[in-house]
């Protein structure tokens, strides 16, 4: 998401910082912004939008000989896409950049405010800077102001500070937001939130470990542990390769958006999620006056986000839910009236058909809503609301981290909804959240499961197809699984309820039929389990997702026990991305870029 880059040196420090940034365009952002500090004088330039627009701003800027520079890409969290709100923010004599949340923010700013600080900006991050100023005042260094500033930060933070008072140095740290410190020959030091920011300006980095934090200068660089010990600098080469880096060590782009999954979630939910309801800053309730019905519309991927979330809405929100295929409702000739919220899902914001559904819903009258990875895309732009997933640039073809976000943001706008018609109750809602903030490590990767996956693969290289079956939001995933393995392996596969099975597709059932059975402990899994072993009887081949023993199971991926079926959900859905992945990697297909495919699809 949000990139950091930083500078001590010599050289031009507005274009290096500029170049850095651009190197970390396909995380996504929405503002930009960059500050110099030379000769104990700040220049500083932000802009909203595109780098260009900061470029722009900037171009009259030249800086010569020795200067300290930090640099920004932010995808909005707290606040909307402003240039008072964009990277970096000011103190009175300091500047700081900063990806993640700052979770007691408001304690922080409430204790400044009474001291006397005034904020500009709608942002958890600025508190660090005011907070930095304010132990300035009592400590005997700028670094020893920074330790106790993190000594009361909570959450997750990587962080780039600069203090006119030491114009030499840049003050660093790293607590579950990824910062990399480089160097060259030359004796210049930078930093990265990926290493694609470095390459070419840096032969050697180390990777920040959380709690690792510390100063560079002119001539020294200090590293600290959590437990404020010093330790050593152990430098590893950086490869030179740019698209090897993006790539940040993964095989492929899907390999490394599956694994980055449980980061993006976090930037998700990252500050719509409080303690007994779910805030969305970007909604007014007056979306929702008058309306008793939702219609989803959506293609693809997007599309079986729709039909997870008509089960939350209907189960949740207490309100009638419909879901449309966008291809096929603009030829229908819909009935639309006007008490219905019309919400169409698209990763590009650009997908045709359901921009034309959109426009379809806007010419009668409907009130729209789209949930979109891409500010200022057509659909956000034509849209009453919006609501951005914050998944970050998706460069694989099959989409695996805009389904995981689009989910979530559904799962939240359902609760958002019923806290709006008060259909749960407050502990209801309260446990959902507390389901919600749990996700983003239940989806992280357990590389041991992923050997498992890689293994399995080998056995499921032919066969005349694959059934997907699962109940409730796990038949939505079981079709968001087929289509997975159909686009990347080029194997037939089908997503079906489970319960359809008897209803005319178990007459393929034999050997040569893969069944891939979405098994959850806690959604209707007795049920389930005897849809599976109707097809088990008729000798198909079964692969059994579960965190329960399966004894008529050939093969049996165990998933963890949990408290709730979402949580499966969200466990099992990267099983089956990597599942499918792996089996065209053995296949030897380009994962990245299947045949016939486009990844954002602007035609009928």
């Amino acid at each position: 998401m949000c990139g950091i880059v930083g500078y001590i040196g010599s050289k031009p420090v507005k274009e290096i910082l500029i170049d850095g940034l651009r190197e970390l365009e396909y995380r996504g952002y929405d503002s930009a912004g960059i500050a110099v500090l030379q000769n104990h004088q700040f220049s500083l330039f932000k802009a909203v939008g595109k780098l260009i627009n900061l470029e722009e701003k900037a171009q009259s800027y030249e800086s010569t000989g020795f200067s300290v520079g930090i640099g920004h890409t932010r995808w909005a969290t707290h606040g909307k896409p402003t240039e008072l709100n964009a990277h970096p923010h000011v103190g009175q004599n300091s500047y700081v950049v900063h990806n993640g949340i700052i979770e007691n923010y408001q304690e922080l700013k409430a204790m400044l405010t009474s001291k006397g600080v005034q904020f500009l900006s709608q942002t958890d991050t600025e508190v660090i800077v005011h907070l930095f100023e304010y132990h300035l005042k009592t400590s005997p260094t700028p670094f020893d102001a920074f330790t106790k500033t993190l000594e009361e930060l909570e959450g997750a933070y990587a962080i780039l500070l600069v203090n006119a008072s030491a114009d030499n140095t840049i003050f660093f740290a790293k607590h579950g937001s990824p910062m990399i410190l480089g160097r060259n020959r030359e004796g210049e030091t930078l930093f990265g939130s990926s290493d694609a920011a470095l390459i070419g300006k840096c032969n050697e980095v180390i990777y920040l470990e959380d709690g690792h934090y510390g100063f560079a200068s002119s001539d020294t660089v200090a590293l600290f542990d959590s437990k404020n010990v010093s330790i050593a600098l152990n430098f590893t080469p950086l490869s030179e390769n740019k698209l090897s880096a993006q790539k940040e060590g993964f095989r492929f782009f899907m390999e490394k958006e599956i694994y980055e999954q449980s980061t993006v979630l976090s930037d998700t939910l990252m500050g719509r999620l409080h303690d007994e309801t779910v805030y969305f800053e970007e909604l007014d309730s007056s979306l929702f006056t008058g309306i008793s019905e939702i219609k989803l519309c959506a293609c693809g991927t997007s599309y079986h986000a729709a039909l997870t979330a008509s089960y939350l809405f209907e189960r949740h929100s207490r309100i009638k839910t419909s879901v449309e295929i966008a291809s096929e409702f603009r030829y229908r000739e819909p009935l639309l009236t006007p008490d219905t919220l019309f919400v169409v899902i698209s990763q590009s914001g650009e997908t045709a058909d359901t921009l034309e559904s959109l426009k379809m819903a806007k010419k009668a009258g409907l009130k729209t809503l789209v949930i979109c990875n891409v500010d200022n895309s057509s659909m956000v732009r034509l849209a009453d609301a919006s609501i951005l997933t914050r998944a970050g640039i998706e460069k694989g073809v099959a989409s695996t981290k805009a389904f995981a976000t689009q989910v979530a943001v559904l799962w939240m706008l359902s609760l958002f909804i019923a806290h709006e018609r008060s259909t749960l109750t407050p502990s209801d809602l309260a446990h959902q959240i507390k389901i919600l903030r749990s996700i983003p490590s239940i989806v992280k990767v357990d590389v041991t499961l992923h050997e498992q996956l890689r293994r399995l693969s080998k056995r499921y290289l032919h066969g005349h197809g694959f059934f997907f079956i699962g109940r409730d939001v796990f038949f939505p995933l079981a079709l968001e699984g087929a289509l997975k393995l159909k686009e990347i392996s080029y194997l037939h596969a089908e997503g079906y309820p489970s319960g359809e099975m008897k209803h005319g597709p178990i007459a393929l059932a034999d050997p040569e039929l893969f069944t891939i059975a979405l098994l959850p402990q806690h959604k209707l899994y007795d049920k389930t389990k005897s849809n599976v072993e109707e097809l088990s009887a008729r000798d198909s081949t079964i692969c059994s997702i579960s965190p329960l023993d399966f004894d008529k199971a050939d093969d049996h991926i165990r998933t963890h026990m949990h408290d709730d079926y979402m949580q499966e959900f969200f466990e099992m859905m990267v099983v089956l991305q990597l599942l499918s992945m792996e089996i065209a990697v053995r296949l030897g297909n380009d994962v990245d870029m299947p045949r016939n495919l486009a990844k954002s699809v602007t035609v009928e």
